[in-house]
């Protein structure tokens, strides 16, 4: 089956008009508290800080010690000891799983 050039055009167009869209939208808050600045400063290094809000529903504070772990260990993101355990402190308190 081949797909014919003006239907990839669109694809393409319309696939460029929702990035627009959302590179336009508000950029994503995270909520005021203590070690905000540690988390905005370290994680929005790698990644959307949009991800904190998304995966909020699904970890208590084991469950984001482990993904700063990951972070960490796995993906090499240069946090500091210190860091890391001020940016799990804000993810429970701010975003724990209720």
């Amino acid at each position: 089956m081949s797909v014919s050039p003006k239907v990839l055009l669109m694809s393409g167009a319309l696939a460029a008009l929702s990035f627009e869209a959302k590179a336009d939208g508000p950029e994503f808050q995270l909520k005021q508290g203590a070690n905000l600045d540690v988390v905005e400063e370290n994680c929005a290094a790698c990644h959307s800080l949009d991800y904190i809000e998304m995966n909020s529903p699904f970890l208590d504070e084991k469950g984001w010690q482990a993904s700063v772990a990951k972070m960490v260990k796995a993906f090499g993101a240069p946090i500091e000891a210190a860091d890391q355990q001020k940016i799990v402190e804000y993810l429970a308190a701010n975003y724990g799983k209720k």
